[in-house]
């Protein structure tokens, strides 16, 4: 029972949209504002695992897939089906009751608002290859070494522009004057495009045999790890270091910041053995909580 439930909530992309939230609240709490309004919660934990599941609406009734989690959406076809129309029901209305009262403010928002709404918003349709091809005929999702970058920059403006964005709507507020919100946009982007490598290895054998050349496929698991995950990693811990002593943050809000990277350290270290797919959901997509939840506690530490 315990495993069916684990399988339901990881395999079914339901803690992707625990992710959003939490990444969301702790950007919030980190430049100290309000919170969003509730419809803008839910758009952003819905929305994510509408467009995660996405990718699996496709798999056709086999007799026995060999991915575990192939296997899971062919067993619940329907139910995914069912739940594919209900979230998407959700998420239109939650937009509208966000849209609908502030539609003036919408049509007057500043040129740089709406880039970093078309930005991240082509990305994502480009990762799937959603545009019509006469269009633009580019599938993100096959470009190999761009994938995790592409990944990481849509999480990075999940958590740090589209908050922003939906405060200067609904409140007028703007903070995007301020240096520290830039410096949490990139902090993000690098942590998820981390993440999106270490995910990208569970997909070795598959994307090899595809030809796809993702960074792990070209480097092999061991350059990877040892030339791109611990390198960016201690980057990143170095980067923060510096940008703490020049906030004088104080020690024990340093040492939180600092949790989640010596975390991911620790599993992509760990990662010359291969592992299962709930590993990868589990622990991997773990961190991202994590990183939310440590953030989230040095900021409270540091508040007046």
């Amino acid at each position: 029972m315990g495993l069916r439930i684990v399988k339901f909530i990881f395999f079914g992309n339901y803690f992707i949209g625990l992710l959003a939230v939490a990444l969301t609240v702790e950007s919030t709490v980190q430049l100290q504002l309000p919170f969003n309004s509730i419809p803008y919660y839910i758009l952003i934990a819905v929305a994510p695992i509408v467009y995660y599941t996405y990718a699996y609406m496709g798999v056709q009734k086999l007799t026995k897939a060999a991915n575990p989690r192939t296997q899971w959406y062919i067993d619940h076809q329907r139910f995914i089906v069912w739940s594919q129309r209900m979230l998407t029901l959700i998420a239109a209305c939650a937009l509208l009751t966000i849209l609908v009262p502030h539609f003036h403010e919408i049509l007057h928002l500043p040129y740089y608002f709406w880039l970093a709404i078309i930005f991240p918003l082509l990305a994502a349709l480009l990762y799937y290859g959603l545009l019509p091809a006469y269009f633009f005929n580019l599938n993100l999702r096959n470009t190999g070494w761009l994938k995790p970058l592409i990944i990481g920059f849509v999480w990075a403006c999940t958590a740090n522009l589209l908050p922003l964005i939906d405060h200067k709507i609904e409140t007028g507020i703007n903070v995007t004057g301020t240096i520290f919100w830039v410096w949490l946009f990139i902090k993000n982007w690098m942590f998820c495009t981390v993440n999106a490598i270490m995910f990208d290895m569970k997909d070795y054998a598959i994307d090899a045999n595809k030809e796809l050349k993702t960074i792990v496929v070209r480097m092999g698991m061991r350059k990877t790890i040892y030339k791109v995950l611990i390198p960016m990693l201690c980057i990143g811990m170095i980067s923060m270091l510096i940008f703490t002593t020049i906030a004088q943050f104080p020690a024990i809000a340093v040492i939180f910041n600092f949790i989640p990277f010596v975390l991911t350290l620790m599993v992509a270290y760990s990662m010359n053995k291969r592992k299962n797919i709930l590993f990868y959901l589990v622990i991997i997509d773990g961190l991202i909580l994590i990183k939310a939840l440590c953030g989230i506690t040095a900021a409270l530490l540091l508040a007046p």
